[in-house]
């Protein structure tokens, strides 16, 4: 009887913690991967926006509001209906960029971006809303794992609309820089002349490590794996398979990787590491002072003018001058 009733305290005392790692768990997929305002991250000391930059920023908004985009819809392989904004060149052109956002936000925060590609560069533009943000459905964030593949078809709509001489060139910022860089790792048409990702991470499970230790103090085990778990249930990937950096290393495409010196958020660090495992054609900028997302805002004359250098050999069209 006695050691009956010792076996039970056991195991009461053992499912506390279990249960504690449960309810956790679903705390942090709410929180991390559901389709949810993120207001956690509003005072995220590695996210502010540097007030230098402010007017350029106003500027850009105020550009990308007084477009009058095309909208495109595309149905995704598992049945979502995915939102773009389509801006065709102010002349004919076979050259397209596909920008990809970052977390949380939606299609406009690549207004800067845009404006360049546009403006600058004299390209049609494509900025799609990744499923689960803007007016694109979906009810989870795969951190551009699933986004991949949406991409996939996004390339194939730009081409079936451009013809054999769509020239399309993938750019995308934070977890927009991890999608392109998921994207590489697939087989690409030759259309996809280059790709340029900025201050995206290793993988899902790297950059959420990161994050548990430097927003929670908290150690990855228990509570990431836990997590992980119930993303594969709720959202069908896991965070070890949704790799940057073993796409990359399949990657044949020219890539331009891009990240500011100060970034806390997704770690500097981290760009080495891809950059040193893509064997194609590649090129590394380092803005210097940048903080996460910041590096076209901090030194927009450095930004700008690497991606044209990196892009004139690569389009047959050339580049607009400076």
């Amino acid at each position: 009887m006695k050691k009956s009733k010792a076996l039970w305290t056991a195991l009461g005392v053992a499912a506390v913690p279990a249960a504690a790692v449960v309810a956790g768990s679903f705390y942090f997929y709410q929180l991390a991967v559901a389709r949810a305002p993120k207001k956690f991250l509003d005072g995220d000391p590695g996210l502010q926006p540097n007030p230098d930059v402010q007017t350029e920023t106003t500027s850009s908004r105020d550009w990308w509001n007084s477009q009058s985009f095309e909208h495109r819809e595309l149905l995704s392989g598992d049945g979502l209906k995915l939102h773009a904004y389509y801006l065709p060149a102010k002349r004919p052109t076979s050259r397209t960029a596909i920008l990809a956002h970052g977390y949380s936000g939606d299609a406009s925060v690549m207004s800067g971006v845009s404006k360049f590609y546009h403006e600058d560069l004299d390209m049609n533009i494509l900025v799609p809303d990744a499923r689960g943000h803007g007016r694109s459905e979906g009810t989870y964030i795969g951190y551009g794992w699933h986004e991949r593949v949406d991409y996939l078809g996004w390339i194939r709509q730009v081409i079936a609309h451009d013809g054999p001489q769509a020239q399309i060139v993938l750019h995308g910022i934070s977890m927009g820089g991890a999608t392109v860089m998921m994207t590489s790792g697939e087989d690409l048409p030759p259309h996809v002349k280059a790709i340029v990702e900025d201050c995206g991470y290793t993988s899902v499970r790297a950059e959420l490590e990161h994050q548990m230790k430097r927003m929670y103090k908290l150690p990855a085990f228990p509570m990431l794996p836990a997590t992980e778990a119930l993303t594969k249930i709720r959202a069908g990937y896991s965070f070890t398979e949704a790799s940057a950096l073993s796409q990359v290393r399949r990657c044949r495409t020219p890539m331009l990787f891009i990240h500011g010196s100060n970034d806390v958020f997704v770690p500097t660090s981290m760009v080495h590491e891809l950059y040193e495992a893509c064997p194609a054609d590649k090129d590394l900028l380092i803005v210097d002072g940048a903080g996460h997302g910041d590096s076209f805002l901090i030194d927009k004359a450095t930004y700008t003018s690497k991606v044209k250098e990196f892009l004139s050999s690569r389009l047959t069209e050339p580049a607009a001058a400076d």
